[in-house]
């Protein structure tokens, strides 16, 4: 089988699909994976045949930054982004799943990707980090508090679904006519279009952290995290294997993509926080655009492979993006969230909720004070051994051989009741 996978945004938005891209391969499909380019020696050092499309997730990391956690804020920078890159990303899609037999699609390719599916009367299936249209009462969308009434909860699904059917119809109506591309139905992936039956949906996080509604339909399940096979051969820079022997096991701070024009404050009361608690830090600076201030007892990186550096460590205090929780919490160690935009408050919630990690500190809100009382309480006793118990969980999932099973199920049923 020839499969295309699209997913665009930040390393946590790519990484995910490069296990589960091998998991396919290893089974004797065809894979290609279509990404920002900055991601394509990520992507072939795997082996992975890519496929780069146009634009800058760095940008796009910054507009979500600078809105926050406002839900319509953060589409509108969405559909602004997607429609200066639209005609180009149209094109490069379209010509990655020119022989494609399956399309896989993360939420920026939602509804390109399943009209595109439709037009080649081929089988697509949804592949999402956090609970985003599945509706659910247990929760609202993640972007917002919990309404404490189910019905409210539910709604809250509901109309952001709706919210981004409208901005993609409107967004690819802009970029139709900028480019001068001809008219084109668009189709809703989770709406029953006869013949064809709601997309599927694979939850790509394990249901030890959120198990799956009562009230889903069977058409979304929980797979478990994507993790790429351990590097047993991995041998770290001098300055991480020297640093980390000098000393008691540190914390790690890492911020991952996000771009906040606020970096300095952050950084300021990181470090004064690690001070005032006594602790050892490995900083990973990411996109931040903070330079190297390293002393000697804390070293700065740009970057550092999360599953090799997160058990060297007493605790990680992280943005809460889907794949660096899934990290944190696989590591077995305490996990204090930060949250700056999107689904990140919610994984923040869920850290707290399953006992890994304390109440999540919004970004804007964060202090020498609040982050040293977080830092305090993520080293307690009881905390350190749910976050060990927690890890051994995630550590016996298998999401990657679910998710493919899953896979080659849908594809066969598809074919078996529609061709």
């Amino acid at each position: 089988m020839k499969i295309t996978i699209l997913t665009y945004g930040s390393r946590g938005d790519v990484q995910p699909f490069l296990p589960l891209s091998m998991g396919l391969m290893e089974k004797g499909h065809s894979v290609k994976l279509a990404a920002p380019f900055r991601f394509k020696k990520l992507v072939e050092e795997h082996g992975i045949n890519f496929v780069p499309l146009a634009g800058d997730p760095q940008d796009l990391s910054r507009r979500l930054n600078d809105a926050g956690h406002n839900f319509i804020k953060m589409i509108r920078e969405l559909m602004r982004h997607a429609i200066e890159i639209g005609a180009d990303v149209l094109r490069q899609t379209e010509d990655a799943c020119s022989d494609a037999d399956l399309i896989i699609h993360s939420l920026t390719h939602l509804v390109g990707a399943h009209t595109l599916a439709r037009e080649k009367n081929i089988p697509d299936i949804h592949v999402q980090p956090f609970p985003m249209f599945s509706p659910t009462g247990d929760y609202p969308n993640v972007t917002l508090p919990n309404l404490r009434w189910r019905s409210l909860n539910r709604l809250t699904h509901i109309i952001s679904q709706k919210i981004i059917w409208w901005t993609s119809k409107s967004g690819f109506e802009q970029v139709r006519r900028r480019a001068g591309l001809p008219q084109r139905k668009l189709y809703w992936p989770f709406d029953d279009n006869p013949p064809h039956l709601r997309t599927p949906i694979l939850c790509a996080w394990s249901p030890s952290v959120l198990p799956a509604s009562s009230d889903w339909p069977l058409r979304v399940h929980v797979t478990g995290y994507y993790f790429l096979p351990s590097n047993h051969s991995y041998q770290p820079p001098v300055q991480i294997d020297s640093f980390l022997r000098a000393g008691k096991p540190p914390v790690c701070i890492t911020f991952g993509s996000m771009v906040n024009r606020d970096a300095e404050r952050i950084d300021r009361v990181v470090r004064e926080s690690l001070r005032q608690t006594d602790n050892r830090g490995i900083i990973l600076s990411g996109w931040s655009g903070i330079g190297n201030r390293s002393r000697q007892d804390l070293l700065y990186l740009e970057a550092a492979p999360h599953d090799w550096l997160f058990p060297h460590c007493k605790m990680v205090v992280h943005h809460g993006g889907a794949g660096t929780t899934s990290a944190g919490l696989r590591a077995g160690i305490p996990n204090v969230v930060v949250p700056f935009t999107a689904d990140q408050p919610f994984w923040g919630k869920r850290v707290q909720a399953i006992g890994a990690g304390p109440k999540p500190i919004l970004v804007k809100n964060l202090s020498v004070e609040k982050l040293t009382r977080a830092m305090a309480e993520a080293e307690s006793d009881a905390l350190c051994e749910l976050a060990q118990v927690i890890g051994q969980e995630i550590k016996s999932e298998d999401g990657t051989g679910k998710a493919v099973k899953l896979i080659e199920k849908f594809s066969n049923d598809f074919h078996r009741d529609y061709l």
